[in-house]
């Protein structure tokens, strides 16, 4: 089956609009997975418009005393440096928490959210003492790329580079989904996708996925086989404002466990 992690920067970007700790990062985490969530994913920014380094640091601290079998993973730009706005850069936040996994991901300051992978050609060289510090530092943590879909011919690269997953940029696809008429076939928009996958797989990696996922098109996306992980929050919550989280993360869950049972995903 295909796990989910669930995303909480939006819980955090609502509390910090009003300060104080209200809508509460931990308590929301812990819904999450008393719900069926695999992990808890949140993505940092050296902005901190959301998720900040103290809770990076409380959520590790929780999850290692009250879930030790809950994956924490932290998405971040491994390039982003400590800044004079409290963050203390990507590397620092890492080595404290100590992450399950660590998802690199090449986003700038600028970008309104993350809108593409890392580029091998131009980016390994600078990746690999990225790498294999953070498995260094933490012997069992599992560093993953993100990485577009068009990137098929980049697998051996990654690998290469030491890192042990890929994380499938799926905002493309979610956009081709949600432009097809009434009963027309998402094929075309998932083949990249079930390429890209399966050339990952052959290359020794593993496949995660997260961007844009919702209820309607995670149903299709869980028929490419292999796909070990998804990472979704803002559809999440915005389901979340209808039906409450706890809600909203077992609908989400029950979606993967239609497509195993169905043998939709592998």
């Amino acid at each position: 089956m295909i796990e989910l992690s669930v995303n909480v920067n939006k819980i955090a970007l609502l509390r910090n609009s009003r300060g104080g700790n209200v809508p509460d990062v931990l308590q929301a985490a812990r819904v999450a997975i008393q719900h069926g969530a695999y992990g808890i994913t949140v993505h940092p920014r050296p902005d901190q418009r959301h998720i900040l380094a103290d809770d990076v640091y409380a959520l590790a601290s929780m999850l290692r005393r009250d879930y030790p079998g809950i994956e924490f993973n932290i998405e971040g730009n491994p390039l982003a440096p400590a800044n004079d706005h409290g963050y203390p850069g990507f590397a620092e936040m890492v080595r404290r928490a100590l992450p399950d996994q660590c998802t690199l991901v090449p986003d700038g300051d600028d970008q309104l959210t993350s809108d593409h992978g890392w580029d091998m050609s131009r980016d390994a060289q600078r990746l690999v003492p990225i790498i294999e510090d953070l498995k260094r530092q933490h012997s069992p943590m599992r560093v993953c790329l993100f990485m577009d879909a068009t990137a098929t011919k980049s697998m051996s690269a990654v690998r290469a580079c030491g890192a042990d997953r890929i994380e499938l940029y799926t905002g493309p696809f979610a956009a081709a989904v949600a432009s097809l008429a009434n009963g027309e076939s998402p094929d075309a928009a998932l083949a990249p996708y079930a390429a890209a996958a399966a050339a990952a797989q052959a290359a020794g990696l593993g496949v995660n996925a997260g961007h844009d996922l919702n209820l309607t098109n995670l149903a299709i996306f869980a028929r490419i086989p292999g796909i070990a992980e998804v990472s979704i929050g803002h559809a999440l919550i915005d389901d979340a404002l209808d039906a409450g989280l706890a809600t909203a993360v077992a609908r989400y869950v029950a979606v993967l466990r239609n497509a195993a049972r169905s043998g939709t995903s592998a």
